[in-house]
């Protein structure tokens, strides 16, 4: 990996962040979006791209509805967006929990 990533930087805490759940591989925290009352983003601490964390979800697939069921306990939606298109804005894979509210039909 190279330049800055601020995931990284939350994975090793060196940037703040609300962070709900972690192990060794894992970590789930608050987004500071707030689009929805409840986003939270998964995340590996390895830097890895989407299409590598798609490949084999594990620990953060794992880690992802645990949280997610105990903090939407109505339901609630994973989102990950890939590439330009998709309109990723962070190299760093991840996985957004989004929740606490109906969330009506998607495109």
């Amino acid at each position: 990996m190279t330049g800055y990533c601020v995931f990284c930087e939350i994975a090793a805490h060196r940037e703040p962040a609300d962070i709900l759940y972690e192990t060794d591989d894992v970590m789930v925290f608050r987004n500071r979006l707030r689009w929805v009352p409840i986003m939270l983003l998964a995340i590996p601490k390895k830097h890895m791209t989407q299409a590598e964390l798609w490949g084999d979800m594990g620990a953060v697939g794992e880690a992802a509805v645990k949280v997610a069921r105990e903090q939407c306990p109505g339901g609630f939606r994973f989102v990950s967006n890939s590439g330009y298109d998709g309109m990723q804005s962070q190299d760093h894979a991840h996985v957004h929990i989004l929740g606490g509210i109906f969330l009506g039909e998607y495109a």
